[in-house]
């Protein structure tokens, strides 16, 4: 959804939520001011209540203790060798330490700061043709060899329900080996205060620059996971996440009438480097508008916000019918990630996961006959190697080495996301390492990689793609989305629209939405820029399984151009 708790839930802060887990707290039930914030946090941020599923609340200095890599090898191998012992013909074992901070605030107020720690041990087995899964949080080689002779145990007993043999593709074994998220400021380690003086800092900008209600948020993740397996693999990674949301609300009091505007950071695969301001690589579109790569100025945003937030009040409704739609990465990442990721998640297209939005489309039966997915401008890759990417990481969640593939080649769709015990079905003999839990107890499944449209070919700026647009609007931004249970039909909003008449942008307009059939919608695609203008957008919280569990996911693109796709006003006429 419009701030990436995608498919899980909206922004804490917002009113239109979807399931979210919610992170309450004494603190946060009543906003203080920063004053009293302080003497509080003074006290230590580690009695917070929290919900199960992000763990125990931790102090802030504890973050950074780790568990001793002999440690974790030798409990990994205490539970190899149970399972070995009890039956299984395949184990891996993960050990993971998760850790969370989000600092939430409002105006002048924080309304919440959350620490979170949860640390356990999953096992995984493959006894008698069937899989079984269990875990554990006692941290010793006597706990994790009865969590994988509890595995084994129910592996065994689902083999009596089991129609076929699970068929695990072969994964070499890498010895021990490690990677981690290439940051240069772990995000950790900065203090709490910093982080409230930041958010408080943009917040006043935000107000100062006309703004009538503010919020900015920081998500921080740490996810510290060891994996060991009976293919001979011992791999250790340290990975790091950030996003930093806000919503700036502007309200005419004259008529009560009012208009948000979300800011356009991407969540990223990245340390505190990312909120750099000063080292912000922007992008700057033909009608002013500032996007970021690589790191993000959140205090400008917030001022251009505000400013765009009042714009909005005072735009005209657009008038529904057909256009060209020039859209910016900022905007094209959600449209990707519903009519293009999911729907060639493997799983889905079997018909063995139909949670959050059904099955797909894209049946194997399109794979056979080359089903032409968009125009032969249209290439779409997945990767789990992109520097700075959410889904960038070495090893996947069964010891696979990640990499890039294509799915939709030239307009053609060419290949789906696969595990180990799916490969088979594809005639392949390898996963294409997409496999993710959320955490230690989670058992792991088959997780979107990131997505991502090719860069054009040929030199094109968005100044050159509008000049030969005559009836259109340029889209910035994510919005609200709707999509059917078979990714197939869909609709898109976003947080600006500017009407774009004979080559030029002329104005602001408002109430945007555009209707889409995925094929219809791809084969529609008439140029993409070239890659100066790449970037990433993505989800921090995207929701699948159920149990549910969430993942993080980028999407990057160009600025794409789309011809005669249907707009609609989304205004409602209250009489």
């Amino acid at each position: 959804m419009a701030m990436r708790w995608h498919e899980l839930a909206r922004s804490p802060q917002s009113g239109n939520n979807h399931d979210r887990p919610r992170c309450e707290s004494n603190l946060g039930r009543s906003a203080v001011d920063r004053r009293d914030f302080l003497t509080i946090g003074g006290l230590g941020l580690g009695g917070l209540m929290l919900p199960s599923i992000f763990g125990r609340a931790i102090a802030a200095e504890e973050l950074q203790s780790t568990l001793d890599v002999a440690m974790k090898k030798s409990l990994a191998d205490a539970a190899l060798g149970a399972a070995r012992d009890a039956g299984a013909s395949y184990t891996d074992v993960r050990i993971g330490r998760y850790l969370r901070q989000f600092v939430i605030t409002r105006e002048d107020k924080v309304q919440n700061v959350v620490n979170t720690e949860s640390t356990g041990v999953g096992v995984r087995v493959i006894a008698n043709g069937a899989w079984g899964f269990a875990a554990t949080n006692t941290l010793t080689p006597d706990g994790v060899a009865e969590a994988a002779r509890r595995a084994t145990g129910i592996a065994k007993a689902n083999a009596g329900m089991q129609t076929e043999p699970v068929r695990l593709a072969k994964a070499p074994g890498f010895g021990e080996v490690s990677w981690k998220t290439p940051i240069r400021k772990n995000s950790m380690t900065v203090p709490v205060k910093d982080k409230v003086d930041l958010l408080l800092g943009v917040n006043a900008a935000a107000m100062a620059a006309g703004a009538s209600f503010v919020n900015s948020t920081l998500f921080l993740v740490n996810e510290q996971k060891y994996f060991a397996s009976t293919d001979g693999s011992y791999i250790d990674q340290d990975v790091h996440r950030i996003w930093a949301p806000l919503t700036v609300t502007a309200i005419d009091k004259a008529s009560g009438k009012f208009r948000t505007r979300e800011g356009l950071s991407a969540p990223m695969g990245m340390g505190f480097e990312y909120l750099d301001g000063a080292a912000s690589e922007k992008i700057t579109t033909p009608n002013g508008v500032v996007n970021y790569r690589n790191s993000y100025d959140m205090r400008e945003d917030a001022i251009a916000a505000a400013r765009q937030a009042r714009e909005k009040l005072k735009a005209p409704s657009v008038k529904p019918g057909k256009y060209d739609l020039v859209l910016d990465p900022s905007h094209t990442w959600l449209t990707i990630h519903e009519s293009v990721g999911h729907p060639l998640e493997l799983d889905r297209v079997l018909g063995y996961e139909a949670n959050y939005a059904g099955t797909s489309f894209a049946t194997l039966d399109k794979l056979k006959d080359k089903f032409q997915y968009g125009s032969n401008r249209v290439t779409l890759f997945a990767d789990k190697v992109q520097p700075g990417s959410l889904g960038a990481v070495g090893y996947d969640d069964e010891g696979v080495k990640t990499g890039r593939w294509d799915l939709v080649k030239d307009g053609v769709l060419v290949d789906y996301q696969a595990i180990r015990d799916q490969a088979h079905i594809l005639g392949q003999d390898a996963s294409d390492g997409c496999c993710y839990a959320d955490s230690w107890s989670s058992v792991q499944f088959q997780r979107m990689p990131n997505v991502s449209l090719a860069a054009g070919k040929d030199r094109l700026s968005v100044a050159d793609m509008i000049k030969d647009v005559e009836n259109g609007i340029y889209i910035i931004g994510d919005g609200s989305f709707s999509i059917d249970q078979q990714r197939y039909n869909a609709q898109f909003g976003g947080q600006l629209f500017y009407e774009i008449k004979n080559g030029r942008i002329t104005g602001m307009v408002e109430d945007v939405a555009y209707q889409m059939r995925t094929p219809e919608f791809w084969n529609a695609c008439s140029a993409i820029c070239d890659e100066r203008d790449y970037r990433l957008g993505g989800s921090f919280f995207d929701g699948k399984g159920q149990p549910g569990q969430v993942s993080a996911v980028s999407h990057g693109s160009s600025t794409a151009r789309f011809d005669g796709v249907n707009v609609i006003n989304t205004a409602r006429n209250l009489g």
